[in-house]
């Protein structure tokens, strides 16, 4: 195409998404008005004699929880894997399946969430009678096992892999967040926060896979979501763990550990 042509083709494209954004830019607005006039109530946790009482505390301090630590990580290595390889799905399938069109490909997309939604509602319903870290390190090997298949494998069995994945991310984030703050008394509200900016793993590690996809192929930009599933199945393993710093800080009972 002419340079002119190429530059009617972006705006074309770029006015199609226009409505959906500016709906969605509403909502939030709304959202945003009914949480700054809606009078919540403070919060405060509970606390020990071992735990200092205050409402502000150190980020030191903070920080200085080896499980917090650890939690913060696991959830910029989460949400990077599910946004790398939710973003990747229908180029993923038309590479390993040449000739399968865009429109076909995102069907796969659909499974894939729609198996999220599933894991969502199966997970939150198991988790009475599975303790929590032992549910999460079966997703995390369950997602685990599904990467190295699609990584290793060709034909359909790669593209139902990553599908399958979309199930075993269901119920990550919410319990890798409820293991991490577990105990944090008075930290309870700045290590939320720590947790909930570690996200920006969704804005980097999609990028690392573009890169890797651009220099190599697509099925070797899906080793960098393989890294990440490994990190989550260790914390999920023993990373969750109070150490002896959280237990001499009274935070958790010794010998107590998260369930």
């Amino acid at each position: 195409m002419t340079p002119r042509q190429i530059e009617a083709y972006q705006i074309a494209e770029a006015s199609t998404v226009r409505g959906p954004y500016l709906a969605i830019t509403c909502v939030f607005l709304l959202v945003a008005l009914m949480i700054y006039f809606a009078r919540l109530p403070e919060i405060h946790e509970p606390s020990d004699s071992k735990t200092p009482d205050t409402s502000q505390p150190r980020w030191s301090a903070v920080v200085a929880h080896p499980r917090l630590g650890k939690g913060v990580i696991a959830p910029f290595f989460y949400v990077g894997a599910q946004v790398g390889v939710a973003s990747f799905i229908i180029r993923f399938v038309q590479h390993t399946s040449p000739g399968t069109s865009e429109k076909l490909a995102a069907n796969y997309l659909k499974f894939h969430l729609l198996g999220f939604m599933i894991g969502r509602f199966a997970g939150s319903a198991v988790m009475k009678i599975i303790s929590a870290p032992r549910l999460l390190s079966i997703f995390a090997a369950g997602a685990l096992i599904s990467i190295l298949l699609a990584i290793s494998t060709s034909g359909l069995a790669p593209i139902w892999a990553v599908v399958f994945i979309g199930f075993f991310h269901s119920i990550m984030f919410p319990t890798i967040f409820a293991l991490s703050i577990k105990g944090l008394g008075s930290y309870t509200k700045r290590g939320s926060s720590l947790l909930v900016m570690s996200i920006i793993g969704g804005a980097m590690i999609p990028a690392l896979m573009g890169y890797i996809f651009d220099a190599s192929s697509i099925q070797r930009a899906f080793i960098v979501p393989l890294a990440c599933y490994v990190y989550v199945l260790y914390f999920a393993l023993r990373g969750y763990r109070p150490g002896a710093v959280d237990q001499a800080r009274g935070t958790v009972p010794v010998g107590v550990e998260a369930r």
